[in-house]
């Protein structure tokens, strides 16, 4: 199994709800695992409209879309992107955006807008775990470790069993930090792998090619972070998820100031909060792996792929008054139309840093067929939508 298939294997596993256990270390925490309370979950229907956004509409944002078509088909470089999930976002200082993104093809893109094969399989398409592209003055450009004809991956691996996929990102003190889950195969079989542990890699805003320093995040208790980050009331939120298969959980810690180095404090079933993360409880489930809360008016807007749904082409939207929760109000935000056949679509979740006709969406599109992917190199890049509350 080549190294693409053994990445795309979970990937699919991850969207189909079949996802490997945790390793051994984290399989099970050492009592049962706290879940918000309904009295806790149902919030005060006055105060819930008092501040809970609702969704006006969704519309294609042609910019940003047609931005990463026309670079991915751009062979003006022959190491740099042509088509990536994961799509997290940060303004870096100096007004250029940072994109973040998961495993990623580097290399040509033939006139018909096939791809050559990967590597691995006797092409020359590379393919990273994880990659980002920077943008300035509309214009993108790749940046891999490694060099020109030999690139990897930012957050290199520590050995061919294991990977680095991007979480959400944040800056502090001026330093890029960016959250990566480890995952690790253990056997030869299609479904020996599992998420191993969270860690934050920090990177200089001038020297994105290699991280400065990488620290070890809390991991103790099978909870993915981050999912999500937000800046709110002195805080950094960092929202997690305890990947089950079907159903996810959605969990939320906090640091105190920017850095996701400080001391985490965990959200309890009671609304308060602990520094021990066994404490840290099941906020609500239907979210995906990767999905957003962003502050919209007076409240706050979880933006997710409806994971009550198997493989669904619905991206919905939840409210609260406070960006712990309670979230409620599901409402439909947008339906993917690429979702059919071989080809899903997965992981929404908002850039409310980056510009646009309203709230800026991203989902990934991919197909469970991998020569797709070489057949037709448009499928497996971001899509963006604007997304309008009233």
């Amino acid at each position: 199994m080549t190294r693409f298939r053994t990445a795309l294997v979970p990937l699919a596993a991850t969207i189909l709800g079949l996802t490997a256990l945790p390793s051994q270390a984290t399989a099970a925490p050492p009592k049962p695992v706290p879940t918000v309370s309904a009295e806790r979950s149902a919030a005060p229907l006055g105060a819930a409209a008092a501040c809970a956004p609702s969704v006006k509409g969704a519309s294609i944002d042609a910019r940003l879309t047609s931005l990463f078509t026309a670079y991915g088909n751009d062979n003006s470089r022959l190491d740099d992107w042509t088509g990536a999930d994961g799509t997290y976002s940060l303004r870096l200082p100096g007004g250029r955006e940072l994109w973040i993104f998961s495993d990623t093809f580097l290399g040509r893109i033939n006139s018909d807008g096939s791809r050559p094969p990967v590597v691995e399989e006797g092409g020359t398409t590379v393919f990273l775990n994880n990659s980002f592209a920077v943008e300035n003055g509309g214009r993108l450009s790749t940046i891999h470790a490694g060099t020109p004809d030999k690139p990897v991956a930012v957050m290199p691996p520590r050995d061919e069993k294991h990977w680095y996929w991007a979480g959400d990102a944040t800056l502090a003190g001026g330093v890029v930090e960016v959250t990566y889950q480890e995952y690790e195969r253990y056997g030869t079989g299609a479904w020996d792998w599992r998420w191993h542990r969270n860690v934050v890699a920090r990177f200089a805003p001038g020297r994105l090619d290699r991280p400065l320093s990488v620290h070890d995040l809390p991991s103790g208790h099978g909870v993915a972070w981050a999912s999500a980050t937000l800046k709110d009331g002195g805080y950094t939120y960092v929202y997690g998820v305890e990947d089950l298969g079907s159903p996810k959980y959605m969990h939320v810690a906090r640091v105190k100031g920017q850095s996701l180095l400080g001391a985490w404090e965990y959200l309890k079933a009671d609304g308060s909060w602990s520094a021990d993360e066994s404490d840290s409880a099941r906020v609500m489930s239907g979210v995906a792996n990767e999905y957003s809360v962003t502050k919209v008016g007076d409240g706050y807007v979880l933006i997710t792929h409806d994971t009550t749904e198997a493989l669904s082409a619905n991206i919905v939207a939840y409210s609260s008054c406070s960006p712990v929760g309670p979230f409620t109000g599901k409402q439909h935000v947008y339906t993917t139309p690429e979702t059919g056949g071989n080809i899903f679509t997965y992981n929404a979740h908002a850039h409310p840093e980056v510009s646009g006709k309203g709230l800026v969406v991203s989902y990934n599109v991919n197909s469970f067929v991998n020569t797709d992917h070489y057949r037709d190199s448009s499928i497996y890049r971001p899509r963006f939508i604007d997304v309008s509350f009233g």
